[in-house]
This record gives structure tokens, C-alpha cells and sequence, in this order.
């Protein structure tokens, strides 16, 4: 890959993390610019089958990967995103493009981001001027006329703004600055770097992508997933999901191998699986109440249930540590004890603690619509789902984020759209 793809190259991959030998596979090349990407099919926004009017999402979190094609020759180096897209009369509304050459943040100038997705947001905890959300985006592209497409696996971007009823601000990049916009080195000072690596290796890991985020105590902590392979219509398959930590503000992250949850047929030498149901925790969303962490998990892929887990703040790196909800308590240790909180289908999810209730939003693949729902208690019960969007107003959008300083009456959140591969921000009432 490009000079600046091997410059970003960030901490070790989640298998290498974990000790495993990669099988012998052939490389993948990305083509996220590519307008074939979005086909010619009936439209259900998933990887070359067209453009999102059948459903919401995509095959991946990402952009269809594992083709032999040579490079990207002819491409527009900008990439396919188009207008912000509008939404009729109702409680929903958007609001701006976050990232891509036609936001407010000009990604592409300043970035080298024609387009990513996911934009998971979380407050990092701090007090004054260095409070910040700080928001994590799954695989990224540059410049798309390059044979590597500049891809990234994941990258980060912080910002300050308080005043989200134009759009979220993101301050320039400044190397070695933690408070800055987005981790840059000295070399490539308008370039996101990647925070954790991948394989790259299609069959074995394509990608590591960040599913959740939180602060405590001054570090900040991601859950990644390694994904071995994309399917179709909403499928994908996981080889582990586990924790990365940054003392720095996320402008550095480790894995910790202990948090791995294996979702593979095998025994790891020295990390210890508790039972069975950690492929119900392959992806998850993250919130503090009471001095725990509730987790949420979900299986691969966008049609499994929710789960529910919670751990003191002090021990979220220690799986040991954890209670699963079964329907009438909590149950230490033991992550195949935990029943569903919410019924399939559960895609991309976030929960906030906004207006003295919890907050829930995850996309329905099954149903093409963005829903909302609320609870007094993480554990539930859980109200009927409210829809938010559906795939008939704006179709490929995917991946909803709550904006952590959303307020009881505006809430705001953060989705993808497939045929722009780029992230917007949305606004809806919870009266």
C-alpha cells in the first residue's frame, strides 16, 4: 500500500494481539470510490447491490472488500458523496454531514478522508477546556483515484462544540496534540492515522472495527471488532471482539489481549473464555450508571438480539468481573446466562442516560427503519420501538450514534449512508 497507508499503520492487529498465525489468503484491496460499489441490484445498500432503497445498512461496516481488481484508475479522488439528504415534515431531522469532501469539516482537505463511517461518539470524561467528545469511525478512505484508496482500518476525530443545531466542528489536526482534531504525525500532518491495525487478509481479518466507547477515570476505552470475512444483507463474521485503552486522550491505543471474547471454534493459550455467549458480545454499546459500565452486546451482524452485561467502572478490562442480566438477575461470570433485552433485529446500537431514562438507538435491517427506544432501567423492560427514519425517506443509512451531550429534549445522533460512505448528524425530539 501507499506511503501514507504504511505511515498511519497503528497498534498491532486483534489476532496478532491474541498470538494466532494467520492462514495462508489471499490480500484484499479496497474500493470504497468505486460507483460500482453501489451495483446495479433492487437496492438494499449492501456491498455492489445498489443504492439503499430496500433497506437500511450495508453488508459491512464498511465498503465491499476481498476484490482483485488492480487499483482505482480514473476515479475522482474526492470519492461519491453527494448532498445532505432532507427528511419531510417530523420529529426527525437532518442536520449536517460530519465527514466527506462536502462537509462542513472539509474531511478530504484536512483529513485526507473522502469517506468513513460509524462516528461513534462518547465524552472523554474531563472538566473545562479539555472536555471533548471524542468519536471513533470504522474503515476510511482517501484518496480514491490512489491502487490503495489510502484505506484505513479506523480513525479518530475530538471536537468541542457544544452548539450542534449546524452540524459537529472538528479543529484542525496538530501532530503530537492530543487536544487537536485527530491523531496526525509530523510526516503526514493533514492525514488521520489508523489507531489499531488489521491483517487485511480477507478469510482471516479484513478489519478491526470500534463498536463502543467510553471514559473512566481519565482513560478512554474502545471495543473492536476483528472481522474475518463480510456476507451479504447485513452478515459478517467476527473473529473476537476485545478492548483497546488510551491514556492519552486517544491519541494512542493498546489492546489488551485479556478482554478478547473469541467468537472462533478454538482454544487461545492464555486467554480465558469464560463459557460460551460471548458471540452474543461480539459488538457493544457502552454506558455508565451507578458506578457500573453497562454493556450491550450484540451477535455478528445486524439480526441477532440484544444482551445486556454490567461491571464495576474500576474493572472493565476484567471479564471476571462481569454480571449477565437473565431476565431476573444478575448472573456473575457466566455470559451464556444472559437472555435477550431486546429482540432481534438489533444492528449498530447506543444507549445514553438522557432526561432521568436510558436512550437505545440501533438500525432494524429486517425492517429498514432507525428505532428508538426507552427504558427506567438498563436491564429493562424496554419500551416498543419508536421509528425514527425509514429506508422509503432516506435509504442506506445505518449506524445510529447518540451525541453524549444530546439534552432530554434533543437528541442528537450520528448515522452512515452506504451510497456516500460518509457520516451525518440527525436531530429528533424525545418529547
Amino acid at each position: 500500500m501507499g506511503s501514507l497507508r504504511t505511515a498511519a499503520a497503528g497498534s498491532c492487529s486483534a489476532l496478532l494481539a491474541l498470538g494466532l498465525m494467520a492462514v495462508s489468503a489471499p490480500a484484499a484491496h479496497a474500493e470504497p470510490c468505486d460507483s460500482g460499489l453501489l451495483g446495479s441490484g433492487s437496492g438494499s445498500g449492501l456491498p455492489g447491490s445498489g443504492s439503499g432503497s430496500g433497506s437500511f445498512g450495508t453488508g459491512s461496516s464498511g465498503p465491499r472488500l476481498g476484490s482483485s481488481g488492480s487499483g482505482s484508475g480514473g476515479l475522482a479522488p474526492q470519492g461519491p458523496q453527494g448532498p445532505l439528504p432532507a427528511l419531510g415534515p417530523g420529529p426527525t431531522s437532518t442536520v449536517a454531514w460530519v465527514t466527506g469532501p462536502r462537509s462542513p469539516n472539509r474531511t478530504y482537505d484536512r483529513f485526507s478522508i473522502s469517506g468513513t463511517d460509524l462516528g461513534i461518539m462518547w465524552d472523554n470524561g474531563e472538566e473545562g477546556d479539555a472536555r471533548q467528545v471524542l468519536m471513533a469511525f470504522g474503515d476510511t478512505f482517501g484518496d480514491c483515484s490512489l491502487p490503495d484508496q489510502q484505506w484505513r482500518h479506523n480513525v479518530l476525530m475530538r471536537t468541542t462544540d457544544a452548539d450542534l443545531s449546524d452540524g459537529i466542528d472538528v479543529p484542525d489536526p496538530v501532530p503530537g496534540d492530543p487536544r487537536a482534531g485527530s491523531p496526525v504525525l509530523p510526516s503526514a500532518p493533514d492525514f488521520s492515522r489508523e489507531l489499531v491495525g488489521s491483517l487485511a487478509i480477507d478469510g482471516v481479518e479484513i478489519t478491526v472495527i470500534p463498536t463502543a466507547g467510553i471514559a473512566v477515570d481519565g482513560i478512554q476505552y474502545i471495543n473492536f471488532m476483528s472481522v474475518r470475512s463480510w456476507g451479504d444483507h447485513g452478515e459478517w463474521w467476527t473473529n473476537a471482539s476485545m478492548i483497546a485503552t488510551s491514556a492519552d486522550n486517544g491519541e494512542t491505543w493498546a489492546l489488551d489481549p485479556a478482554t478478547a471474547r473469541i467468537n472462533l471454534p478454538l482454544d487461545v493459550p492464555t486467554v480465558q473464555q469464560l463459557s460460551t455467549g460471548n458471540e452474543n458480545f461480539q459488538q457493544h454499546a457502552y454506558v455508565r450508571h451507578e458506578g457500573y459500565v453497562y454493556d450491550f452486546g450484540t451477535p455478528q451482524g445486524r439480526f441477532g438480539a440484544a444482551f445486556v452485561s454490567r461491571v464495576p467502572e474500576t474493572a472493565l478490562l476484567d471479564l471476571a468481573a462481569y454480571e449477565y442480566w437473565n431476565g431476573d438477575g444478575w448472573v456473575p461470570g457466566d455470559a451464556a446466562a444472559a437472555t435477550p433485552v431486546v429482540p432481534p433485529a438489533v444492528g449498530e446500537m447506543s444507549v445514553q442516560f438522557l432526561g432521568g431514562e436510558f436512550v437505545m438507538l440501533y438500525g432494524n435491517e429486517a425492517n429498514g427503519t432507525i428505532e428508538m427506544r426507552t427504558s427506567a432501567r438498563p436491564e429493562g423492560p424496554w419500551s416498543e420501538a419508536r421509528v425514527l427514519v425509514t429506508h422509503r425517506e432516506i435509504g442506506g443509512l445505518y449506524a445510529p450514534f447518540i451525541h453524549p451531550w444530546s439534552t432530554d429534549t434533543d437528541l442528537y445522533f450520528t448515522a452512515s449512508r452506504w451510497g456516500d460512505y460518509n457520516v451525518m448528524l440527525l436531530r429528533t425530539t424525545l418529547s
